[in-house]
């Protein structure tokens, strides 16, 4: 017996991981950065930490209580109705979800070039077909109506991410609102703002109780430092909260995500300090790394250093992980994630020692 064919879906790569690095060359642990993941610098809250430790002993137990207490947590953050918060397995659950309840068989959704590979392939493995617009280098990777609606054709679900991964650019909260008005009554707006804490770009939550045909999916991976517990969530229409019910996967976020994402959520001071780091970061990255580098709303810098492959490669032997975007389609752009500030120093200074050694300055510097 085998699986059905499967041949058409590419795996999800995350990219060259902490641990391989020191295989490779041989380092300390200690003594690598790994700033390819867009994870936080600093780690999870002290708060989360000290949750999960404490509620270890409930794992016997379903989350049904600790579930309640969360979706209710973050009603109150964005001042909705529980229905309207779809707590999820990580944002990618939250994509899995709107894309349970709202694609029929042969249905078509539209999504970003570059982007998160996941988006296409959760629409795909629920039934769906995946249409593109592109977001061009030549134009800055600008997010416009226009660069949507210039490739729309009455697609059950459109995506917008912001702020946009790898590129760092945003789409402004009317903009955003221009494509729902302007794409048909059956189509819905999906605006993955997994990086929003990072920006002061208003969020289209502000959307969601005013239509209902936008959707907004959040993580608690980026910010709030829990990567390792998978939770994320959607905020929806309240019109839609039958809906949830019949897709969710029963007790899909534990009790120790649960735990964690509510102490994460009280422990403002350490996503204070997570974002203000993120801010400084991104600003030495522009100001101090010898390659073009475009302004970003995320945790992360994209910049182009020539050939991805061969700079990541390089750092890499130096104990510097980054992202190499060629999977994106920019073989010549790599992708930094935001450390702390003596690691981001430390990164910056490696990366221009081998543009310097490799000669890519003269192509690709500033």
């Amino acid at each position: 017996m085998e699986p059905r064919d499967l041949s058409s879906f590419a795996a999800y790569s995350p990219g060259t991981d902490r641990e391989a690095a020191i295989r490779e060359a041989g380092f300390d642990p200690d003594d690598v950065l790994s700033l390819d993941r867009n994870q936080n610098p600093f780690g999870p809250s002290p708060g989360a930490v000290a949750a999960v430790r404490e509620h270890a002993g409930a794992v016997h137990s379903y989350p049904k209580a600790v579930h309640a207490d969360l979706t209710s947590a973050l009603a109150d953050r964005w001042d909705v109705d529980d229905e309207q918060v779809w707590l999820t397995h990580s944002g990618t659950g939250a994509l899995d979800y709107l894309a349970r309840a709202f694609l029929d068989p042969g249905q078509r959704v539209l999504h970003s070039r570059p982007g998160f590979s996941y988006t296409s392939t959760s629409a795909r493995y629920h039934g769906g077909e995946a249409d593109i617009y592109e977001l061009s280098k030549d134009e800055d990777f600008a997010q416009t109506p226009g660069t949507v609606l210039d490739a729309y054709d009455g697609h059950r679900i459109v995506y917008v991410t912001t702020p946009h991964n790898p590129t760092g650019t945003e789409m402004a909260l009317e903009d955003v609102r221009a494509v729902a008005e302007r794409t048909d009554e059956e189509t819905l707006v999906v605006v993955d703002e997994a990086y929003g804490e990072f920006t002061d770009t208003p969020s289209a939550v502000r959307l969601v109780e005013e239509r209902e045909d936008v959707a907004v999916v959040r993580t608690f991976s980026k910010a709030y430092g829990l990567a390792g517990m998978r939770v994320g969530y959607a905020v929806t229409p309240a019109a839609w909260a039958d809906a949830y019910a019949r897709v969710n996967t029963p007790f899909a976020v534990s009790t120790l995500a649960c735990q964690a994402g509510l102490a994460a959520l009280d422990d403002e001071s350490h996503l204070e300090r997570t974002v203000e780091t993120v801010e400084w970061a991104r600003q030495y990255l522009r100001a101090e790394l010898d390659a073009r580098t475009w302004p970003s709303g995320g945790n992360f810098v994209l910049a182009d250093v020539g050939d991805a492959t061969v700079v990541t490669g390089a750092c890499r032997e130096r104990g510097v992980v980054i992202r190499d975007c060629s999977g994106h389609g920019l073989p010549e752009c790599v992708r930094v994630s935001c450390g702390t500030r003596a690691e981001t120093r430390a990164a910056v200074e490696t990366m221009n020692d081998v543009l310097d050694e490799r000669t890519v300055r003269g192509t690709s510097g500033k």
